[in-house]
């Protein structure tokens, strides 16, 4: 009788979990090229799956139907309105930048026109911090915005030449979408089965990846649509040309803390005082401090409340390497990111003193897009 080695399971699971590890990272190199519309899809479906749900409910339980009704509302008053969003800024880009190389709008003559109404005792400062090269700026100046509204025109070649990929994103990105939409809550049930985390846990990571979700999309969509629009507003009210180019600019600058919409409007409103429009100079500080300044400090409180409370310099640094690294999608990655590497510190923490509890929110809410592996679809 031949004798056998004792069989050693351990080294099977380690073997088994490495294989798992290996098929789980091509796979991800795999879809990488698609990350942007998963991401999207992802996100539109833990922000509208709630509504999914009790649109079924209201349907008799027809979760096809909901779901499609959904991905419907999705599209029309989202999707379609930020495409031609789009094409209307790069049309208005091109024009601007258009405008500036056949010098209609002289960029120099304006920064000369700002010198100019400057107070002599400033001039001398600026001649005696060896700031007198002043054309050489005004040159350096004027380019960038060119060169700034031609990339932005130029965005319409890059989407002309990609029109297949784009729609092949965009048709992953809602495909993934309606899925999700319907299935959430079995898919989110996996996951919480699969990963392996203590329940607890577990339970704690994925609800705080949920509630930082959608509190970053309330918290800087919402926040940066509606400032970009009153911002927008004002500059059609004071007669300021690219109306549409700098409500989109202000939208932008929003989602990021310590900077804001300022950016853009106070260098207008220095321009119109410096210029002699006292009255529309006037206008834009009180509107940029008192109306478009004010919607951040009044409606993020209330979108966001204090489920994700981070400090300011994280959800800057976070959100700028997100930009950088992800390009549009950073913007949610980033703090996200940022929001999971605080939650799982702040979790190691508490296992060594259990007295404190840092992530409240995340620890007491249940996701109803991603429910326990005890519930039912």
């Amino acid at each position: 009788m031949v004798e056998t080695e004792p069989h050693d399971s351990r080294f099977d699971d380690r073997g088994f979990l490495a294989v798992v590890a290996i098929v789980t990272l091509l796979f991800c190199w795999l879809i990488a090229p698609y990350f942007g519309a998963i991401l999207w899809g992802l996100v539109a479906a833990i922000l509208f799956e709630p509504a999914t749900q009790r649109l079924a409910t209201h349907l008799n339980g027809h979760t096809n139907f909901a779901a499609a009704l959904v991905l419907l509302l999705i599209v029309g008053l989202i999707l379609v309105p930020a495409l031609l969003l789009g094409t209307s800024l790069v049309q208005e880009a091109t024009a601007l930048y258009e405008r500036i190389r056949l010098g209609e709008i002289d960029v120099v003559g304006m920064l000369n026109g700002v010198r100019d109404a400057l107070p002599s005792r400033v001039r001398q400062y600026i001649d005696a911090q060896d700031l007198s090269d002043f054309d050489s700026l005004r040159r350096m100046f004027g380019t960038g915005i060119a060169d700034g509204l031609q990339s932005i025109a130029s965005r319409a070649l890059v989407v002309g030449q990609g029109a297949l990929s784009f729609l092949a994103a965009l048709g992953v990105m809602l495909y993934l979408t309606f899925f999700l939409l319907r299935d959430g809550r079995r898919y989110g049930a996996i996951i919480r089965s699969a990963l392996p985390l203590r329940p607890d846990l577990r339970d704690r990571l994925i609800d705080h990846f949920v509630i930082v979700v959608r509190a970053t999309m309330k918290g800087t969509v919402v926040v940066a649509v509606v400032q970009g629009v009153l911002g927008g507003f004002i500059f059609w009210a004071l007669g300021i040309e690219g109306v549409l180019l700098w409500g989109t600019l202000m939208g932008f600058f929003s989602l990021l803390p310590a900077i804001g919409t300022g950016i853009v409007w106070v260098p207008v409103a220095i321009y119109l005082l410096a210029t002699g429009a006292w009255v529309k100079g006037a206008v834009m500080i009180f509107c940029g401090f008192f109306i478009i300044g004010l919607v951040d400090n009044l409606l993020r409180p209330i979108l966001v409340g204090r489920d994700t409370r981070m400090p300011d310099f994280v959800v800057l640094i976070a959100t700028l390497a997100g930009l950088q690294l992800f390009g549009l999608s950073g913007f949610i990655v980033g703090p996200v990111i940022a929001a999971l590497f605080i939650a799982v510190w702040s979790m190691a923490i508490e296992r060594k003193d259990p007295e404190l509890d840092l992530l409240p929110a995340a620890g007491k809410q249940e996701s109803p897009a991603l429910p326990s592996p005890s519930s039912r679809p």
